[in-house]
């Protein structure tokens, strides 16, 4: 052992070549920190000073290679100044640059995932192998920001512009098949041979079999593109990655821009253009707001952890209901590997149901992420039945049968009676009390709800209701079984809406004022869709069912009369009683035909106007800004209602909900970001505006209080 520290160790494994296995004490997981970067800069020194040296292997002690930095750290860093910024980017440049200068061959053994500067290390080395079922990617355009150590620069030079603008611009993962296809790694091996394999490699660079100096020559210098070969590889990917990047994200199109720009250059010149990009646009809100989503998402995965130990294993499930939602929710538990009993009490209605399952399961082969082996075996952990008599084995069940608390509340009292004592029932409502639904049981501890969001396989976010009778095991429980459905389940307690549904209508509700105040609801989806949302109110209704949210609003109605009370001659409400129910019946605001792929088209449909005229009682002209301010402010304030309620249990909950919920546009970074970013007291003064419309625009004393005082809802670190 030649260095040994907290993060990594230094050794000899054959004569001459050498291993560096990071091993960060106390972690799970290898990350870049501050320790670990002064540590990784004394390693290299010592190698420097050792005559013996001949070759140098990478590795890992984790189940991972290296998730990256730890963005705790560095998003602290990203408010220093620009300058201060930039040198301190610049010298984990030369720190990487001093691995790629050693004098003699390097290779990477990736045992498991290596993303961000975890890559970028490899990178920094001559050569990379991969074990088969590891991962590797440069995702740190999810951030908002682009590789900033060496990444954008090296990975160009190794595997062509087009690739790595691909790479990067996605921020996607890549296995090991596709990362060797495109040059990204030199040999794929099984995990048992990674080591022999890398160490192998390093004995023929050795021995002069292979020319590593050529291969470092090629990353150093410019990338060989003549200026019409740069042109056409530039101009095609802004097209392409500019559509799909969108006007608010800007990280994908300087990616392209950073690439261009440095590809003429020798490393040295070229980091530091890279270094200026990334300080640029560590700058942006959008980078704080995707941040804070990072944060918020890893903060909620710790505090579902922490429910693990209450929890009861569910090595069996079972779904009441084999609707859309109940197939879908079949289909996300065989997908996770636990076998789900699908009961109904029509055949026709399970037939339903697999045919969900299975039409998804289809869609997962045609995009290559199953096998037709895979498929099958998990096609065949859904287990189709008409009667409860496999279910005194089931560990969790969830009711997910039609939205009537009468039925619900026979359905849930019957399956009691076919269930172990010790397991938990859950019911799937988006409007029914829980603790309504819990009179008749005669477990109600072992009772709550949990809330999918359609289409299941599409949307993160569960909804797990607490009742008052529910106990710690039955949330649990319920929380590990979300989880281990790749969901991200957040415990709300019960209340008309619960947290979702009771902020997004208020948001209907002003979408409602405004029509009735004469805005026309193209115009109205045109603005909020340009603000961030993927679909505007009427859109968004439609996609709902101006059924389900007619139901819904009344329930909202009766639970909070003074800010969301019934409004009768409505847009919606008209529509509704017109027989126009939306996507499920082809007229709802708009049209909807079926395009070539099977999927709803939307278009628009002059029979609207005669019906929805009536609604508007006044005729008010809206600047865009009005628009997204009348939209916005009743969901904020409602957000802030059910923090201050304990609806939720923080802030993290509150705007994560929203994201994974109801699509709020993650560069804004949730409704707490969002009034932080404003600033509390601009947020309050611009509600006195609007003052005359009611409770809906009113500001609680609290906040109000929180405003006069300069509070925020997070940190300025954990926004």
């Amino acid at each position: 052992m030649i260095y040994e520290g907290k993060s990594l160790t230094v050794a000899e494994v054959r004569d001459g070549l050498y291993e560096m296995c990071f091993d960060l004490q106390g972690e799970s997981v290898n990350k870049f920190g501050q320790a670990t970067i002064a540590e990784l800069g004394e390693a290299v020194n010592v190698l420097q000073r050792d005559s013996s040296l001949k070759g140098l292997m990478l590795t890992s002690a984790k189940k991972s290679f290296f998730v990256g930095a730890d963005i705790t750290e560095f998003g602290a860093l990203f408010k220093s100044p620009d300058a201060e910024l930039i040198d301190g980017i610049l010298k984990i440049h030369d720190l990487f640059a001093s691995v790629e200068d050693l004098p003699c061959p390097t290779v990477a053994a990736i045992n498991g995932e290596a993303l961000g500067g975890g890559l970028e290390i490899c990178l920094a080395c001559d050569y990379r192998i991969m074990a088969e079922n590891a991962k590797v990617g440069l995702p740190e355009v999810k951030l908002g920001i682009l590789p900033g150590w060496g990444g954008t620069v090296r990975l160009p030079r190794i595997i062509g512009v087009d690739n790595a603008i691909e790479w990067i611009a996605t921020g996607s993962g890549k296995r090991a098949a596709v990362a060797l296809k495109d040059g990204a790694v030199d040999a794929v091996v099984g995990l048992d041979q990674l080591k022999d394999a890398a160490l192998d490699l390093l004995q023929q660079c050795v021995d002069g079999n292979f020319d590593y100096r050529q291969r470092r020559v090629e990353k150093l210098s410019p990338l060989p593109l003549s200026t019409i070969e740069q042109t056409m590889a530039f101009e095609s990917a802004r097209g392409v990655v500019g559509a799909k990047a969108g006007p608010h994200y800007p990280s994908p199109m300087t990616i392209i821009s950073t690439i261009q720009k440095h590809a003429p250059l020798h490393r040295e010149d070229a980091v530091r253009v890279e270094a200026t990009a990334f300080a640029k646009l560590a700058k942006t809100p959008v980078t704080a707001a995707l941040i804070g989503i990072f944060l918020k998402d890893q903060y909620l995965k710790k505090q579902s952890k922490t429910y693990q130990k209450a929890a009861n294993d569910v090595s069996k499930a079972a779904v009441l209901g084999a609707g859309i939602m109940g197939g879908g929710i079949a289909y996300q538990s065989a997908s996770s590997g636990t076998p789900i009993l699908m009961k109904d009490i029509a055949t026709d209605a399970l037939d339903a149901g697999l045919a969900e399952s299975d039409k998804l399961f289809f869609k997962q082969v045609q995009r290559g992420r199953l096998d037709q082996a895979g498929a099958a075996a998990a096609m065949h952990r859904i287990l189709p039945t008409l009667s409860y008599g496999d279910f005194a084995d089931v560990d969790l069940v969830v009711e997910a049968v039609v939205e009537n608390p009468k039925i619900k509340q026979s359905v849930l009292a019957e399956v009691e009676q076919k269930i172990a004592d010790t397991a938990v029932l859950t019911s799937n409502t988006s409007t029914i009390s829980i603790n309504l639904l819990a009179e008749n049981l005669q477990r109600p501890e072992l009772f709550c709800g949990m809330h999918f969001f359609n289409p299941v396989h599409l949307m993160p976010l569960v909804e797990v209701i607490r009742a008052d009778k529910t106990n710690d095991t039955a949330i649990a429980t319920t929380v590990a079984y979300a989880r281990k459905l790749g969901k991200t389940p957040i415990v709300v307690n019960d209340c008309p809406g619960f947290f979702v549904n009771r902020v997004l209508f208020p948001y209907f509700a002003g979408f409602s004022m405004l029509l009735g105040h004469g805005a026309d609801f193209t115009r109205v989806d045109k603005v909020m869709e340009r603000w961030g949302w993927p679909m505007g109110p009427a859109y968004l209704l439609d996609v709902v069912g101006l059924d389900t949210g007619h139901h819904a609003g009344q329930v909202m109605a009766e639970g909070y009369p003074d800010r969301m009370g019934y409004i009768d001659g409505s847009a919606s409400d008209l529509l509704f009683k017109a027989g126009r129910y939306g996507q499920k019946n082809d007229a709802g605001f708009y049209r909807y035909e079926t395009d070539r792929r099977g999927k709803p088209k939307k278009l628009p449909d002059p029979a609207v106007a005669d019906i929805v005229t009536p609604a508007a009682t006044e005729q008010r002209e809206f600047t865009d800004e009005q628009i997204v301010e009348r939209m916005m402010i009743p969901m904020c304030i409602e957000t802030v209602r059910c923090l201050e309620e304990g609806i939720v249990s923080g802030p993290a909950d509150a705007d994560m909900g929203l994201i994974y919920g109801i699509g709020f546009p993650p560069f804004r970074g949730g409704a707490l970001h969002y009034m932080d970013t404003m600033g509390l007291d601009t947020f309050c003064k611009l509600c006195e505006q609007y003052r005359e419309l009611g409770p809906l625009y009113t500001p609680t004393d609290r906040m109000q209080a929180m405003a006069d005082s300069g509070q925020r809802f997070f940190s300025e670190s954990k926004a």
